[in-house]
């Protein structure tokens, strides 16, 4: 089945436009949506789902969105959460949303809310045509899908731990992952006014977007009410070190964003709701670079508490069918994107190693240098004999693959994908799917494959079932066989787990001194 060419889409009118309503009524407010005969979308790019978390509510989980007179016009861009330098506002709880035009009297759409990337320290979800993931709707013109693209806190605005803040009534740990839920329980609200179907719900992200899909996971399990989603998809999830939000590593965190601000005092969380963004901004920024290269990349990050993350990854993902389907993704070299280039021989790995990994036993290291030996195999095709490539494997493996390989181990259902095409580095792989680029049309068989895998799994909960290449073309196996999907420059195949489930074994028994 050909895509639907965004060339063949240009200047194009469309029948369903007229017809279709572009005022969303909500109960909180009216929101006018824009069409574009570009790319054949309707979309709305900013509706508020919460109030501004300023003043008293800053570090606050997300309260109802403020009432709206009048229609409001959803076909503007909103800023971004405030970043690591000088970037954002407070004022930056909205989300967007595009899908094909729809009408009442069309079937509902499976609806992806997705999570953007960056660390949990940047990143934003505001977009203009095409959006993100355009490509994932335009690889088939008979799969209808609708994407939710939030904004969330970072930083020390949104992973701010501390037992102040799990003390103060009006404070919450956690609190960019709360946002992340009060999207998907506004999903479940209002999505319908959108031409969503609430009972078909994918969370799915990119980077530390792929850890809050792995948070939201976990969340669930302890979550009463109706399910808010029934399908998890996790590219490269980023899922750092996560203490306990109480423990000595994040305490120190509160307490430097304390000594920074000037807020340090009997009355330093008070201090840190009133005092200047600017000052968390700078504070935060010294705090995320404070263990680069050593323990962790960025610092900020999902802590366990006692509610919203009652438990850490390792052991939500111990249990069986912790969500109904659920498809990981990783890129093979990946963990290189975190290492310091200086780690180029073998003291330099020992020291590294300790580093990052405080607190090991010789036994412990003993263990790693088994499975992660001076010369060694990354995977069926390739080896290494590197320090740097070495450390790397370790990383990637450590916060990025058994993540994935757990999550989606533990599904009723799930799918692991390894993404080997050069250079194989963190992100690498969203060229396939994430904007519009040349190769969509030169290189048909990776595109309609990849992409059309993820749309497959997003529409059905399957990546293999609305598959769009040849059927001698390897779709995606089941992880219960034994086997996962490779992608790489001839196109697709699948490779044995042994390898990858001996190191997942290992990090798990070392997840208590991690953690993970």
């Amino acid at each position: 089945m050909r895509p639907q060419l965004v060339a063949a889409l240009a200047g194009v009118a469309s029948a369903f436009p007229a017809a279709q309503d572009l005022l969303a009524n909500l109960d909180y407010g009216t929101f006018q949506g824009a069409y574009s005969s570009r790319y054949n979308i309707s979309y709305w790019q900013k509706i508020p789902y919460a109030a501004p978390p300023v003043g008293e509510n800053r570090f606050r989980a997300p309260q109802p969105p403020l009432s709206i007179e009048g229609v409001y016009d959803s076909s503007q861009r909103f800023d971004m959460c405030p970043q690591r330098t000088v970037n954002g506002s407070e004022d930056c709880l909205y989300l967007g949303l595009y899908s094909r035009p729809w009408t009442p009297s069309q079937p509902l759409r499976p609806v992806i809310v997705t999570f953007h990337g960056g660390g949990f320290v940047q990143g934003a979800a505001t977009f203009t045509p095409p959006p993100s993931a355009y490509p994932i709707l335009n690889v088939s013109e008979t799969m209808n899908l609708l994407f939710v693209y939030p904004s969330y806190r970072l930083n020390a605005f949104g992973f701010l731990p501390g037992r102040e803040i799990a003390a103060d009534d009006m404070s919450d740990t956690n609190a960019g992952l709360r946002d992340q839920e009060y999207v998907l329980q506004w999903t479940r609200k209002y999505i319908r006014q959108f031409g969503g179907d609430p009972d078909k719900v994918t969370v799915w992200g990119q980077s530390a977007g792929g850890g809050s899909v792995l948070a939201q996971v976990i969340a669930s399990r302890h979550r009463s009410g109706e399910p808010l989603f029934d399908k998890a998809l996790a590219s490269s999830p980023f899922w750092p070190k996560t203490y306990r939000y109480d423990s000595a590593e994040a305490q120190d965190i509160y307490d430097t964003l304390a000594k920074l601000t000037g807020c340090a005092g009997a009355d330093s969380l008070k201090c840190l709701k009133t005092v200047d963004v600017q000052k968390i901004r700078d504070a935060s920024l010294v705090i995320t670079d404070s263990h680069k290269w050593t323990t962790s990349s960025f610092t900020w990050g999902p802590v366990v508490g006692d509610d919203f993350l009652p438990v850490p990854l390792s052991q939500a993902t111990s249990e069986k069918a912790i969500v109904p389907h659920a498809f990981s993704m990783y890129n093979t070299h990946e963990g290189e994107s975190f290492i310091n280039a200086t780690v180029s021989a073998a003291g330099d790995f020992d020291i590294w190693l300790e580093d990052y990994l405080p607190g090991l036993s010789k036994c412990d290291v003993s263990q790693i240098g088994r499975l992660y030996p001076p010369s060694g195999i990354i995977s069926e095709t390739e080896s290494y004999s590197d320090a740097f490539t070495r450390a790397g494997l370790v990383y990637r493996d450590t916060v990025l693959t058994c993540p994935a390989l757990w999550t989606a181990g533990a599904a009723e259902t799930g799918w692991l994908g390894e993404y080997t095409m050069a250079p194989a580095r963190h992100a690498s792989d969203v060229y396939w799917w994430n904007t519009i680029n040349e190769a969509h049309t030169r290189d048909l068989l990776h595109y309609q494959g990849y992409a059309g895998a993820l749309a497959s799994f997003f529409a059905t909960g399957d990546p293999n079932k609305l598959k769009l290449t040849e059927p001698a073309v390897a779709g995606t196996p089941k992880l219960a066989s034994g086997k996962r999907w490779i992608i790489d420059e001839a196109g697709f195949g699948t490779g044995d787990v042994a390898l990858i489930k001996q190191r997942r074994n290992l990090w798990r028994r070392l997840s208590h001194k991690i953690p993970i």
